[in-house]
This record gives structure tokens, C-alpha cells and sequence, in this order.
């Protein structure tokens, strides 16, 4: 049983053969570029692959087989078998000089090609050139293959203008389409957030109606509380006023009994005479200058 170092060697030894074959054949084919004719043979013209298509596939080929070549220089020394190292080893070498052959081959190939479509073109120039009835058909069916061939051309590039024209429509309303629908997100996040201010603003306009009215009812109770303040306050000093005048009515008349004399009235009876007094309030021997005490 293989270990797996060995089955990649393997697998990388059989893409090189592949890749190899393939490279071989479109350099063979780049060498035989260019020897139909589109007027001595247009049958067999090249229509699918050009000179550069073919170049390229040749130098992906060649650039595949050196990736392969050094896979394989370093797989190599990670063999089991020092047998089996040496002959990796030899045969990447070996790969190497082949690649390097290949590249010689593509350039002379490329160097053919070129002599062949000069050589072809030469002899297409004499057949055009040249007299007869069979010089004159192919200069006309030339002319018309050439026609036609413009005349598609230029369908091809109207197509390509029109197919440009309508990417670019398409972008565009895409870009419409987008922008109308940002725009309808905008819209509607607007009126959501009126809707929130709406609510907001009623209930601003509910609460300030409120602190109106108990701003009135404020001050409807500030008046009647002042008035009622001011209605105690006078009658609170009405009557103090009227206590303090009855006190000094009451003192004054108090010192002018006590000032005054007393002064004795005598009714005559019939035998007898009795001495009445004419004050019968006790008299109270009570110093003028004592200070009399406000009972109130």
C-alpha cells in the first residue's frame, strides 16, 4: 500500500503527461497556423481558434507543467526510499529540460505561423490580382464575404450599443427604485414620528389647560384667603379698639367717684329727720394716687 506522499507523486507524474500531450498539440497547431486560404480553401479557414487563443492555451500549458515540475522537486525528498528520491529527483530534472524544449518549440512554432499566413497573403494577393473569370468571381465573393462581414460588424456593434443602452436603463431605474424606496422609508419614519410628536403635543396641550385652570383656582383661593385675613384682622382690631375705649371709660369714671364727694341728702319727715346719703355706694378708702388694675 502507497503512503500518501507516493499517490501524489503519482497523481502529479500523470497531470504532466496530460498537460504535456495537450501543450504538444496547440504548438503543432500554431506551426500549421496560417496555410488555408479563405479564398483557395474558405471551408477549411481557421473560424474557431486565433493565433493569440492558441499562444495563450500554449504558455497556460507551459506554466502548468512548471507548477507541476516543482510540486514534484518537492515532493521528492519526502519519499520513504532513497531509491525512490533519486529517481523523483532525476525525473523533475528531466521535466525541466522538457519545458524548456516546449518553449523553444512555441517560438519557432509562432515563427512558422507567421511565414505561413506572409506566404498565404501572397498568394491571395496573385489570385486577386490576377486576370480571368475565375480571378473576378473570387474578388466578388470576396467583396461580398467582406460586405457581409461588415455588415455584421456593424449589427454587432449597434447590438452592443443597444444592449450597453439598456444595462445602463436598467441600473438606472434600479437606482430609482432604490432611491424611491429609501425615500418611502423616510416618509414613513417621518410620520411615525409625528405621530409620536401628535400624541406628545396633546398631552402638552392637556396638562397646560390643567395648570390653567388650577392657576385660576390658585388664585380664586389666594383672594378669598386675603379677604378673609383682612376681615379678621379688622375685626380683631375693632374690637381691641372697643375694649381699650370701655377701659378708659371705666377708669375715668372709677376716678371721678372717687374724687368726688360725698354729699348727704336730708328728707324731712314727719317728727324725725334722717340723714340719707346721696351716693350709696359703699365709700372704699382707697388711696387716689393706687393704680387700678384692668380686670378685662
Amino acid at each position: 500500500m502507497m503512503d500518501q506522499v507516493t499517490e501524489e507523486v503519482e497523481e502529479v507524474k500523470k497531470d504532466f503527461q496530460e498537460t504535456y500531450a495537450q501543450t504538444v498539440k496547440h504548438i503543432e497547431t500554431i506551426q500549421g497556423y496560417g496555410t488555408n486560404s479563405r479564398i483557395v480553401n474558405p471551408g477549411e479557414a481557421e473560424k474557431k481558434d486565433s493565433l493569440p487563443r492558441l499562444n495563450g492555451l500554449a504558455q497556460d500549458g507551459l506554466n502548468l507543467l512548471q507548477s507541476l515540475q516543482f510540486n514534484l522537486d518537492l515532493l521528492a525528498p519526502q519519499l520513504l526510499v532513497a531509491d525512490d528520491v533519486e529517481k523523483a529527483q532525476s525525473l523533475a530534472h528531466s521535466w525541466e529540460k522538457q519545458i524548456q524544449s516546449l518553449r523553444v518549440s512555441l517560438r519557432n512554432a509562432n515563427l512558422q505561423a507567421k511565414a505561413n499566413m506572409k506566404k498565404t497573403a501572397q498568394q491571395e494577393r496573385e489570385l486577386l490580382l490576377g486576370g480571368g473569370e475565375e480571378s473576378t468571381t473570387r474578388r466578388r465573393n470576396l467583396q461580398t464575404k467582406a460586405g457581409m462581414t461588415s455588415a455584421a460588424e456593424s449589427i454587432t456593434e449597434s447590438l452592443r450599443r443597444t444592449r450597453q443602452l439598456m444595462v445602463q436603463e436598467v441600473e438606472r431605474s434600479a437606482s430609482t427604485i432604490m432611491t424611491f424606496e429609501e425615500s418611502t422609508g423616510v416618509l414613513k419614519k417621518a410620520e411615525s414620528e409625528y405621530k409620536g410628536h401628535r400624541s406628545l403635543l396633546s398631552r402638552t396641550r392637556g396638562l397646560l389647560s390643567t395648570m390653567q385652570r388650577q392657576d385660576v383656582l390658585d388664585r380664586v383661593i389666594l383672594v378669598t384667603g386675603f379677604l378673609l385675613f383682612s376681615l379678621a384682622v379688622l375685626y380683631v382690631v375693632s374690637k381691641r379698639v372697643g375694649v381699650l375705649k370701655l377701659q378708659r371709660q371705666v377708669i375715668a369714671a372709677v376716678k371721678a367717684g372717687m374724687a368726688g364727694q360725698q354729699e348727704e341728702i336730708v328728707v324731712p319727715l314727719a317728727a324725725n329727720v334722717v340723714p340719707v346719703r346721696q351716693n350709696v355706694v359703699p365709700e372704699l378708702n382707697v388711696p387716689f394716687e393706687q393704680p387700678m388694675h384692668d380686670e378685662l
